[in-house]
């Protein structure tokens, strides 16, 4: 994409499927308000049976949070969690109070991810009936290893790479950027750099790496909440996908794309 393209709002470009593509995780959140019934397990079980088939694996889980302000930080309280997996441990979904969400470390295609996405909207819109979707997020993350990382220069354009790239960034063990867009419906957190061997941004989503590697972290989500409705929810979901991945071909470059098997 050309350098003078905004990619917060360039139209959708061709799709370029990559072959060895280096996206590490994808995730789709759906925030809710609170729902205490999804502490106890009766109350989940018609949902566990209506995602079964594709989720078989089935573990509980106690979360503790922490609620951070202007010199505080304080824990919040326990949550139960529901982790719904395939048998192949690619794919889980998570059920807590007030959110579902659904991530994969094995991406397929959008149409798949999205289609997975509908069908737990609507066990969710059936079994627990929240009236109120709260937040909406889409997060797709990339990272590079190896000696793709000291070519960084030539796969990602200038205005990403920063530092990186340049001959001061053989001092730098840590160079990561991060840019908060706001968009008129909804905001989009990148970031991007290198970080070293058994580092991590996010622990929760981006296990450390044993090498230096550099990463292209996009989430997109909503500005306002809106009554929740499946068709809705999955038509904006997928929306978001393809505004991460608008920024994501302006973000790198052909070089980068044929490197990682695609034919552009």
């Amino acid at each position: 994409m050309s350098a003078i393209v905004d990619p917060l709002v360039a139209p959708l470009p061709a799709e370029v499927p990559l072959k060895d593509a280096p996206l590490v995780r994808v995730i789709a959140q759906l925030r809710f308000p609170e729902i205490l019934s999804v502490e106890q397990r009766d109350f989940v079980a018609p949902f566990q049976e209506a995602i079964r088939s594709t989720y078989p694996v089935l573990r509980q889980e106690q979360t503790q949070g922490f609620l951070v302000g202007p010199g505080t930080s304080a824990p919040t309280k326990a949550q139960t969690v529901w982790r719904f997996s395939d048998m192949t441990g690619h794919w889980r979904v998570s059920l807590a109070p007030d959110f579902l969400a659904i991530e994969t470390t094995k991406y397929v295609s959008r149409d798949d991810f999205f289609g997975r996405l509908r069908s737990l909207a609507d066990a969710l819109t059936k079994h627990l009936k929240p009236a109120q979707l709260d937040r909406l997020g889409v997060r797709y993350i990339d990272r590079i290893t190896g000696d793709a990382v000291d070519d960084i220069a030539k796969l990602v354009r200038p205005e990403v790479r920063g530092i990186t790239g340049t001959i001061a960034a053989t001092h730098a063990t840590h160079a990561v950027s991060e840019t908060f867009f706001e968009l008129s419906d909804a905001r989009v957190l990148a970031r991007w750099g290198v970080l070293p061997a058994g580092a991590t941004v996010d622990l929760a989503a981006i296990e450390p790496a044993e090498e230096r590697s550099w990463i292209l972290d996009l989430d997109m989500f909503s500005a306002a909440p809106v009554p929740f409705d499946a068709e809705r929810v999955v038509a904006e979901a997928k929306r978001y996908a393809e505004r991460v991945y608008t920024i994501f071909r302006w973000a790198v470059t052909d070089e980068f794309l044929a490197r990682y098997g695609g034919k552009t």
